[in-house]
């Protein structure tokens, strides 16, 4: 309290009153063995609450454009909803020959690289919910149709930190995705590039992979996740 007291040069009484406010209110905890304070939950819900997706898209755009030049491909930001993944912003590429998507078209998530992003990162009861009541239908001949098999690939997926669909949702399009975290390390979101094969090359995907997670990690900065490694146990921990 008396260090409080410094630092915004208020009388010792006035900072005390105010301390025991907050921390009644849940904004500040006191620890009671040495007695400093720390920040409590609800500072954590309103910054929770605070990011909706109209924001998420408006910090997300500038990067999501600098995406698009850097590779010359579509752009995309997504998020999950009732089990599909829901493009809320996308940039076209440079390139003449772009593709047509629509944003806040609902896509499967079994079978696109943001929905495998989001998929992979869902709390472990949720995932079995999904793997269960939904049907994994195939839209092309790559299209992973097993609950098994979708699995262990969303299992890569989480080791790697990114996700590839190789013509499972639509014939002759490949696309990468990175995931997306807030500032408490949740998945909020996931970002990616899209093109046709002749471009998105398997040669050219090592480079693409690296811009894809770039983005996402820099995104996840800016929505104030401290940048530092995940591992397999996210899905069991996170919030």
């Amino acid at each position: 309290m008396a260090e409080v007291s410094r630092e915004i040069g208020l009388h010792p009484s006035t900072t005390f009153h105010l301390l025991r406010t907050l921390t009644t209110l849940g904004y500040l905890v006191q620890d009671g063995t040495t007695r400093q304070y720390h920040l409590g939950s609800k500072v954590f819900h309103l910054a929770a609450s605070a990011w909706t997706e109209v924001q998420l898209v408006k910090v997300a755009t500038p990067l999501l454009a600098e995406m698009a030049r850097e590779t010359g491909e579509t752009s995309h930001l997504a998020v999950l909803e009732r089990g599909e993944a829901i493009v809320i912003n996308k940039i076209d590429g440079s390139s003449p020959v772009r593709l047509t998507e629509r944003v806040g078209y609902p896509r499967p998530a079994h079978c696109t690289a943001i929905g495998k992003v989001l998929l992979a990162h869902l709390p472990e009861a949720e995932l079995k919910v999904f793997l269960k009541a939904t049907d994994l239908r195939p839209l092309t001949p790559k299209t992973i149709t097993a609950a098994s098999i979708l699995e262990q690939e969303l299992e890569r997926v989480r080791k790697q930190g990114y996700a590839f669909d190789d013509e499972e949702f639509a014939q002759g399009i490949r696309c990468l995705a990175a995931p997306v975290r807030n500032f408490t390390g949740q998945v909020v979101a996931a970002i990616g590039v899209s093109g046709p094969v002749w471009r998105v090359s398997l040669d050219r995907v090592a480079e693409l992979t690296e811009v894809v997670k770039t983005m996402g990690h820099r995104l996840s900065q800016h929505l104030g996740h401290a940048d530092h490694p995940k591992t397999t146990e996210d899905r069991h921990t996170r919030p």
